[in-house]
């Protein structure tokens, strides 16, 4: 039955694969041509450079933060928790603007240099740079959820081992608790790698020539639609590869507890006199990450030129956020524990490729994946095109590996000892896994859910196309502002969305704290 439902799961996830085949296969030769390419080899090059050096940005701010608020006396941490993942829910093409407005060359930033210090212009926030500040300020939070998922279940007898042997609490963290969460950052460093990669909207708006942007001038135009769909099955080989790095770290680096005795929630390590640049830190990314785009939004929506916020309007599209990421969040968990069980418990060739298939949604822009689905609705399910069904479904394949990496990475910390035990009394293993494996594993379950639901929230491209007719989202009001060249009245619903958000982040926060 388990393999049963993770081959149709990636049966499903496996549409737009499907969907890019046949295009390619209609137009050989130019697939072919496309290929080779001297610009194609730039593009690859550009776009694994750019997910590499934001995964790296991403973990060397998450790890600490990590750490600091789950497993420290830091004051207020659970609030600073909140506060650390919220950047999360600003969707890119909006952080990317305000990250323009506040940091171009002639921007808020600059106009309050200008005075004081004279600084007539910043230098420019365009190109490589521009994007892995943005992508970088926007995707550790994927990180830092996966993270702290896992640091909550480390059992601390290793730790206390260590410091009884007179390491310091640095040492003690670099070589004991570090190595534990190798599974979770590779986990979180996957993530982070295919939202970079399939990213279209910091990357346009900061004029950096990643695969998205190309591929959506391909279709934009309609011209190229081959040359567009082999780019985006270069995408898939570039997803295949970030996979398999991730997977070569996490073979033979179990976590579980193997000794007898039940485990202890672990203790808080006192800062003492780190406490304060902790904070600093601490405040340094949070004020850069959301408030300096909160302060623009507060700044943009009080403009006179902005116009009366249509609030039954923004209502609407608040619920309906909140119902279809809602449901995707639920329908991504679902699907994530029999790909998970399989990848983690029963590792093969059929598990790997069921693996690999689940993640392939995640490595494809949006568009690519709605204009999958189109093409499906339109002539296989027809009576399911342009509804709320299909958009939910395409929410879940695009971010169904956020909550197979959680799942993953908790499943990975359960003692297979435990079930095997069960298993010996007699227990089914439906009955096992409803009561040994599903409550220590949870904490990832619901982790990763919360990852889908904040992703899902802010998802245009997929939401444009696959929607029913006159229905709006958070996100579609936003940009239906921003393409009538009136941002500022995106700014109210923008601030709508971090608003909602942050109830099942705190939530998050208190269920894991």
């Amino acid at each position: 039955m388990l393999v049963a439902l993770g081959i149709a799961v990636a049966a499903a996830t496996a549409l737009p694969v499907a969907y890019l085949a046949l295009t390619i296969a209609q137009s050989w030769g130019d697939a072919v041509e496309t290929l080779a390419r001297e610009r194609t080899l730039r593009l690859v090059l550009r776009s694994a450079g750019l997910a590499i050096a934001v995964s790296a940005g991403a973990a060397a701010i998450a790890l600490p933060l990590a750490w600091l608020t789950g497993r420290t006396d830091l004051p207020g941490r659970r609030v600073w928790t909140v506060l650390a993942v919220l950047p999360l829910v600003v969707p890119s093409y909006i952080g990317a603007y305000l990250v323009v407005s506040a940091l171009s060359p002639r921007g808020l930033l600059q106009g309050l240099l200008e005075g004081p210090l004279g600084i007539e212009r910043l230098p420019s926030i365009y190109g490589f740079w521009g994007a892995w500040l943005t992508l970088t300020l926007f995707t550790y939070p994927l990180l830092l959820l996966t993270l702290r998922a896992s640091l909550g279940r480390l059992d601390p007898q290793l730790e206390e081992a260590a410091r009884g042997m007179g390491r310091s609490p640095w040492s003690t963290y670099r070589t004991i608790v570090v190595p534990q969460l190798i599974p979770a950052l590779g986990a979180g460093g996957l993530l982070v790698a295919l939202y970079t990669l399939s990213d279209f909207g910091a990357v346009s708006i900061l004029r950096f020539d990643s695969f998205t942007r190309v591929i959506y001038s391909s279709y934009r135009t309609s011209f190229d639609r081959t040359g567009a769909a082999t780019l985006a099955a270069l995408l898939i080989v570039s997803m295949a590869i970030a996979l398999w790095f991730e997977g070569s770290t996490r073979r033979s680096r179990a976590r579980h507890r193997a000794g007898p005795g039940s485990a202890r929630p672990p203790a808080s390590t006192p800062l003492g006199r780190w406490r304060w640049p902790a904070l600093g830190f601490c405040a340094a990314v949070v004020l850069l990450a959301l408030g300096l785009p909160l302060a623009v939004l507060i700044y943009w929506s009080t403009r006179s030129f902005a116009g009366a916020a249509d609030w039954p309007a923004i209502a609407a599209a608040a619920g309906n956020s909140l119902l279809f990421a809602g449901l995707a969040a639920v329908g991504a968990a679902a699907c994530a524990i029999p790909v998970a069980l399989l990848a983690v418990r029963f590792p093969s060739r059929l598990s790997t490729l069921v693996e690999r298939l689940a993640y392939s949604g995640y490595a494809l822009p949006g568009i690519v994946v709605a204009l999958a689905l189109v093409f499906f609705g339109t002539r296989v399910a027809l009576p399911l095109y342009q509804t709320a069904a299909m958009l939910v479904f395409a929410l879940v394949v695009l971010f169904l590996p956020q909550a197979v990496g959680a799942t993953s990475a908790s499943l990975l910390q359960v003692p297979p000892r435990l079930e095997e035990a069960a298993r010996g009394l007699g227990r089914s293993p439906l009955a096992v896994f409803a009561t040994i494996t599903a409550p220590l594993a949870r904490g990832g379950v619901f982790a990763g859910a919360a990852l889908v639901f904040l992703t899902a929230a802010k998802e245009l491209p997929a939401t444009l196309l696959l929607a029913p007719i006159e229905l709006d989202t958070l996100a579609t009001e936003i940009w239906h502002s921003t393409t009538v060249s009136f941002f500022e009245r995106g700014a109210v619903p923008s601030l709508v969305l971090l608003a909602i958000s942050a109830v099942p982040l705190y939530l998050l926060a208190t269920r894991e704290g």
